[in-house]
């Protein structure tokens, strides 16, 4: 990822600062918009997004990224999965827009009432949605991440300040024109949907902690840690998808194959894709299925002996089984390291070892008593029984889309939709009352909820 906080040049902190100020004031007004014209918003800017004339616009500011990224893929700046990451085409574009009309669809999610609790007659304490205030985003180098934080923030009734990886720039500017555009006919403040061009500008961002109230961080964990350490800014970190599929003894080989093909090859570069597939003694069968399933699709296998026995002489190369080796490296392409495990607790204790605690799967029969323990014992944001880890993803879960995946286990977890952006406030209406003409001896409180 090409984003950092820690270049040396700074842009001037004032000019980054009121900007974000300006988010700020933006937002106000976003976040007291009613639920009808909040959806209508969505549904707007899903529509430009599938208009002709504003497609074209994103292919020719589109083709000039790949062009560049291309160039730069040849001289072995950039790697093919980053290159995969940036293309915006109608495809992913259908997909977007339907995204935001998942969204539009949601219930109301600002100012709903979560709890009503009469402390005394004439004294009601309430608990409201609300959102967070101003985001603040940095992502890697993938333009469709622009249309689904914006439509999370514009759903949620946050302001957001963007900052996506350099490579996809005339991308994400021509996306943010058509998102301001939409806004500004809706006559609301296009300055709630802030994009930030450049590293100096980011790292300005950092320091502006009265203005910013959350930053999310997508990329490397090293890239999060650097983040967490240069800001007094709260940060939720999407970081490493180190992610683990275990073909137990009773799995069906037909099954362990289909998964193990869609959650490594329908999309390599993805957070959610496999990296390492453990398979346990008496799995032959079934694993066999699924690497010559794997190696169909082109995928390099990196194994142990034991795995490399499952297949011809030469079709598995060694795995490096040292520390930071192939057991701990996430390869965002189309390689895959295996490793026989004796049980299913040497599976746990591997995945404890070098997972990253994003999404972890394990194929086996239905009735498996083996699931039970893998759900109730393995640490991770999403845990999945007999399916893809592809499936971790906001837009799959029905959330809209999402702004990362955090691994953490404060605040939000796992795939971060609308309702992780948002937060509550405590709201009491009384007739006069004070809090002296409670307690031994006094009034009692009645606590009664509604």
């Amino acid at each position: 990822m090409n984003t950092t906080p820690t270049a040396p040049a700074t842009a001037p902190l004032s000019s980054v600062q009121a900007r974000a100020a300006a988010a700020r004031q933006a937002g106000r007004a976003l976040a007291s918009l009613a639920q009808a014209p909040r959806g209508a918003l969505l549904e707007a800017i899903a529509d430009a997004l599938e208009a002709p004339q504003t497609q074209a616009e994103i292919a020719a500011a589109n083709a000039l990224d790949l062009a560049e990224a291309r160039a730069a893929q040849a001289r072995g700046e950039l790697s093919e999965a980053l290159v995969a990451r940036l293309k915006l085409g109608p495809d992913k574009l259908a997909g977007l827009a339907d995204g935001l009309r998942q969204l539009a669809a949601m219930p109301a999610l600002v100012g709903i009432r979560q709890l009503e609790r009469e402390l005394d007659d004439g004294l009601i304490l309430e608990r409201i949605s609300c959102p967070l205030g101003v985001l603040g985003v940095v992502f890697e180098a993938r333009p469709d991440a622009v249309v689904q934080i914006s439509g999370l923030a514009l759903k949620s009734g946050n302001a957001v300040v963007l900052k996506g990886g350099s490579e996809a720039l005339r991308s994400n500017r021509a996306v943010v024109a058509v998102i301001h555009r939409v806004i500004a006919e809706r006559d609301l403040d296009p300055a709630c949907v802030v994009l930030l061009e450049d590293r100096p500008a980011f790292a300005a961002l950092l320091e502006c902690e009265r203005e910013i109230d959350l930053i999310i961080a997508r990329g490397s964990g090293a890239f999060v840690q650097r983040v967490m350490d240069t800001t007094k800014i709260p940060v939720l970190g999407h970081a490493e998808g180190l992610c683990h599929l275990y073909i137990h003894a009773d799995a069906d080989p037909q099954r362990a194959a289909a998964i193990a093909v869609d959650a490594k090859c329908s999309y390599p570069a993805a957070c959610n894709a496999i990296e390492t597939l453990l398979w346990q003694r008496g799995a032959e069968a079934a694993t066999r299925a699924a690497l010559l399933a794997l190696r169909e699709r082109g995928v390099a296998l990196r194994g142990d002996s034991a795995s490399a026995a499952l297949l011809d002489a030469g079709e598995v190369a060694a795995a490096d089984e040292g520390p930071g080796g192939d057991w701990d490296l996430e390869y965002g392409d189309m390689i895959l390291a295996l490793r026989r495990v004796d049980d299913l607790d040497a599976a746990l204790a591997h995945i404890e070892a070098h997972g990253s605690r994003h999404t972890e799967a394990i194929v086996c029969a239905d009735d498996s008593p083996a699931a039970a323990r893998f759900v109730a014992e393995v640490d991770a944001a999403c845990v999945f029984v007999n399916a893809s880890t592809r499936f971790a993803d906001g837009y799959r879960f029905g959330l809209g889309a999402e702004v990362g995946i955090a691994t953490g286990k404060l605040h939000a977890r796992g795939p971060v939709g609308v309702e992780g952006l948002l937060t509550y406030r405590w709201l009491l209406r009384g007739h006069g009352q004070v809090s002296a003409d409670y307690g031994p001896g006094k009034r009692s409180f009645t606590h009664r909820d509604r």
